[in-house]
Order: C-alpha cells, then structure tokens, then sequence
C-alpha cells in the first residue's frame, strides 16, 4: 500500500473532532504521492522546486500516474504547484481507485467523512494503514495532522528528509491556505445575506 492509500484510509477511520474536508485531503494525497515518489527515486527536490527523475513504474498504478503528471520542461514547477495542480479532485479519484479495489465498502464513503468508520472495507489494506498510523509512523502521522486527525500520541520521531519535511511544511501551508479561502468566502456569503435582510 501507498502512503496516499494508507492517508485516504486513515482519514476515514481514525475518529476527530470534526470531518476532514475533501480539498484538504486531496492536497495531503498530493503530497503523500510526492513522498513516496521522493522515497523510490522517480524525483528530487532543489530547494522547493521539483527535479523529475527517471520514469518508473511502481506497480501503483495512482503512483505510476503521478510519476507521469510531473512537468519536465524547464523550470519544473514547485511543490506549492504540484500540490494544487495535482490536488485538483485528487480524494474522488484515490476513493474511486480503492472502491474498485474492493477496499471500501458502502455509498457512504462518498462524502469523505471520518465518522463512517464503518466506510473502510476490513482488508489488508486496512490493517496495514493501521499498523502505519497506531505505530505514529512520522510521515503519515505528520500528512494527517494536516488535516487535523491527531494520534493520542506523538510520532515516534521526526522524517529524516529534509525534502519530505518541505513536501510536509508545504502541505500544511497550501490546507491552511484553503481554510483561509473558505473562511473568506463564508465572511462575504455573511454579509451578502445581510444585506438582503436589511429593511
């Protein structure tokens, strides 16, 4: 299983406070694809920019995808790019993937929420993403804290990779930076309606 696959999961069943937004998660899932792609070679980082490496194929066939989706004419593009471009319906297409699989189960998984625990088929799968998440394996504990799915403990330490802590430290910039547009958008729907209500 892939990171983005163990993320998609957990983001299903682990319980919070609240549900995890789709366009949260498919930034996180861009990210999580970025990581694992760093971690077989198919890419660099210089700085904040991405260095497409050799074209592999991983045998994930969403991997082998993102792999492809890179842009390998100069400059390349930042991982602030990636994440948006790549982000783009990103949660439908992973959900898609898993429930052909066979890794999910029931039309309730439609609506991305971490309350339907029972959403998340009982496979494999399952039981490696939460082998992942309850050891607090530090870079899908540090993709989930992203959206805010938080473990009863810390990880166990921190990623190593100075490129998968900026892949990580992106990630969180770019969700913060969508809350911040839905906050916005929620303030002028506000004050729209009110001017609608006033005598």
């Amino acid at each position: 299983m892939s990171t983005p696959e163990d993320l998609f999961l957990v983001s299903l069943d682990v319980a919070g406070e609240h549900a995890v937004e789709q366009g949260d998660l498919s930034l996180a899932l861009a990210g999580a694809e970025l990581i694992d792609l760093l971690g077989v070679r198919a890419l660099a980082l210089e700085g904040e920019r991405i260095v497409p490496g050799p074209v592999l194929t991983t045998g994930d066939r969403m991997l082998d995808e993102a792999g492809a989706a890179l842009v390998r004419r100069e400059p390349g593009e930042t991982v602030e790019d990636w994440l948006w471009r790549r982000g783009e319906g990103l949660a439908a297409a992973y959900r898609d993937a898993l429930e052909s699989a066979g890794q999910l189960s029931g039309a309730r998984t439609r609506r991305l929420r971490r309350a339907d625990t029972d959403a998340v088929a009982d496979s494999p799968a399952r039981r490696h993403a939460a082998d992942r998440w309850w050891s607090r394996e530090p870079v899908l504990a540090g993709l989930a804290a992203t959206l805010g799915i938080e473990g009863e403990r810390p990880p166990e330490a921190e990623p190593g990779d100075e490129a998968v802590v900026t892949v990580l430290v992106t990630v969180g910039d770019a969700v913060t930076e969508l809350e911040a547009v839905r906050e916005r958008r929620r303030i002028e729907n506000i004050a729209f309606d009110n001017i609608w209500r006033a005598p």
